[in-house]
């Protein structure tokens, strides 16, 4: 009998707080796409769609190896706080931040 794994899918909101999370500090689409754990193709979708809504911003970075550096806007960091409150109302538990970046 072939053992049955848990496999956990995020939702398009989860990945959306996790970008906007990490992008907190402004991070090259490479960093983004390593520590979010997403193809590239996945992450050129969620950065269009980040920056469409004003959640992201683009810094063109000067003193960088990156072309472009991406960041949190002050209206991606509302969506992260309602994010958070949701993860609080479904678990019942505080939720400090999805990966404890600050």
């Amino acid at each position: 009998m072939a053992k049955k794994s848990l496999v956990l899918q995020r939702s398009r909101w989860d990945i959306m707080a996790t970008v906007l999370e990490i992008a907190k500090r402004p991070e090259s689409k490479t960093h983004v796409m390593y520590r979010a754990n997403l193809s590239f193709r996945q992450l050129e979708r969620y950065l269009e769609l980040l920056l469409e809504k004003g959640f992201l911003k683009v810094l063109e970075a000067s003193q960088s190896r990156a072309a472009k550096l991406f960041v949190t806007t002050e209206k991606g960091l509302s969506f992260l706080e309602a994010y958070h409150r949701l993860e609080e109302i479904v678990s019942g538990k505080k939720v400090a931040s999805t990966f404890g970046f600050p």
